[in-house]
C-alpha cells in the first residue's frame, strides 16, 4: 500500500502511479490510500485500487486516528507492505505498519525546511522506515548530513522519465500546431521555456531578468505554471516583465498536461531554481526531449545534466551567465543540436528511466516482504 495525502497533480502523485502500475504488471497488487484527487482516474487506469481516507492532514491530533483508518483499509486488502510517500500521512502509515507488523518503506521526496528542531523532527519521520528512498544522491547526501542517518537503509532509487511518453518521434504536428497557436508563437522564433509553478524559489524572476541581457533581441520566452495561490508573486513577474518592456516576448501559461509537445517547442529549456531541486524532473525530462537544458548548479539537476555536452550549469541567481549560456543554446546549428539532442536522450534513458525506477523499488519490496533465510 502506497500512502499519500491526495491524487493531485505532481510528481509523487505520478510515481505513485508508475509504481502501481509496476506493481500490477509484475503480478502484485497495487493498493494506495489517499484523499483522493484527479489522478485516481489514472491510478485506476493502472489496474490499482484506490482507498479513500482523510489521511491528508497535518494536525498531529489526528494522527493515530489516521493510523486506524490505514490499518484498517491495510488490514482488508491483506496489505504485506506499506510505503508512505509524505510526512504527514508517514506519521500515521508507520503506526500502523507497526500494530500489523508489516515492512514499512518512505520516501524522502524533497529537501525538506529543517531550519529549527521542530521542523528536523516533523521530518524525521521520513527516516524511520525499513529502508528509506533517496529520489537522487543529493537527497541521500542532505539525509546523512542534516540527519546524521548513515546505514544501509538507505536506497537511492533516482526519479525515472517515460520514455514512451516523452519520446520527441511519438509527437505528432497536430499537437505541436494545438499548442503553437495557444500560446501566439510566432513561426521561426527562438523559444525560451522554463516550466515550474509560480513560487519564488523556481526563479522566474531571475530568468525575467536575464532575457534583457540576451545578445538575440528576436526570441519568445514561455513560463509554464500555475501560481497555486501564489497571486502576489505573480502579479510581480507581471509588473518585471513590464518593467523591462518584456510584454512581446513573454507568455504566461497557467498549465500544461502535454509537457511533451511543450518540450518539443522549446529552443532551450530553463531551470533557473533559487533552491536545490531534490532531483531536477524538468531538466530531465526536457533533456529525454533532446532539448538543450539550461540549469542551476546545485541540487540533484547536477546529477542529470552533463555541463558542455547536454546543457549548462548557471549559479542560482546569476542572470548574466545565464543570459550568457542561453545566448550559446540558441546559437546552436542545427548539426550541433542533433548531436546534443542524441546525447541528452541516450543519457536520460541510460541513467534515468521510468523502468529502471520501477524496477529497483519493486527490488525494496521484494527483499522486506521476502527477505532470504540468514545461513
Amino acid at each position: 500500500m502506497q500512502v499519500l495525502p491526495a491524487m493531485n497533480g505532481g510528481g509523487v502523485e505520478r510515481g505513485v502511479i508508475d509504481v502501481a502500475a509496476a506493481l500490477v504488471q509484475a503480478g502484485w497488487r497495487a493498493i494506495v490510500a489517499s484523499a483522493g484527487g484527479p489522478l485516481v482516474r489514472d491510478l485506476m487506469r493502472a489496474g490499482a485500487t484506490h482507498v479513500t481516507l482523510p489521511i491528508d492532514a497535518r494536525n498531529p491530533f489526528l494522527f493515530r486516528r489516521n493510523a486506524r483508518l490505514i490499518a484498517a483499509a491495510a488490514r482488508e486488502h491483506d496489505v504485506s507492505l506499506i510505503h508512505a510517500r509524505s510526512r504527514a500521512p508517514a506519521w500515521a502509515a508507520r503506526g500502523a505498519a507497526r500494530s500489523l507488523g508489516v515492512p514499512f518503506v518512505t520516501t524522502f521526496h524533497g529537501w525538506y525546511s529543517h531550519s529549527n528542531p521542530a521542523k528536523r523532527y516533523y521530518n524525521s519521520i521520513m527516516l524511520k522506515g525499513d529502508r528509506v528512498i533517496a529520489i537522487s544522491q543529493f537527497i541521500a547526501k542532505h539525509i546523512r548530513t542534516v540527519y546524521r542517518i548513515n546505514d544501509d537503509r538507505i536506497v537511492t532509487i533516482p526519479r525515472g522519465v517515460d520514455s514512451a511518453t516523452f519520446d520527441p518521434a511519438a509527437v505528432s504536428a497536430p499537437r505541436l500546431a494545438r499548442l503553437s497557436k495557444a500560446w501566439r508563437l510566432p513561426d521561426g522564433v527562438p523559444v525560451i521555456m522554463l516550466p515550474g509553478r509560480l513560487t519564488r524559489w523556481k526563479g522566474q524572476r531571475v530568468l525575467l531578468e536575464a532575457l534583457p541581457r540576451l545578445r538575440h533581441r528576436d526570441f519568445v520566452c514561455v513560463i509554464i505554471g500555475g501560481s497555486g495561490g501564489h497571486t502576489r508573486y505573480a502579479r510581480e513577474l507581471e509588473d518585471l516583465v513590464a518593467e523591462r518592456q518584456l510584454e512581446r516576448h513573454v507568455r504566461f501559461v497557467d498549465h500544461e498536461s502535454d509537457m511533451a509537445a511543450a518540450y518539443m517547442l522549446a529552443d532551450v529549456v530553463v531551470s533557473a531554481s533559487t533552491d536545490p531541486e531534490a532531483f531536477g524532473r524538468v531538466s530531465a525530462e526536457a533533456q529525454a526531449m533532446g532539448r538543450p537544458v539550461v540549469a542551476t548548479s546545485h541540487g540533484g539537476t547536477m546529477e542529470t545534466v552533463m555541463p558542455g555536452e547536454t546543457g549548462w550549469l548557471v549559479p542560482p541567481n546569476d542572470p548574466d551567465l545565464l543570459a550568457t549560456y542561453l545566448d550559446q543554446a540558441l546559437d546552436l546549428d542545427s548539426a550541433a543540436r542533433e548531436v546534443l539532442a542524441r546525447r541528452a536522450r541516450t543519457h536520460i534513458l541510460r541513467n534515468f528511466s521510468l523502468q529502471g525506477m520501477c524496477a529497483a523499488t519493486l527490488d525494496v519490496y521484494r527483499s522486506l516482504v521476502f527477505p532470504k533465510a540468514p545461513r
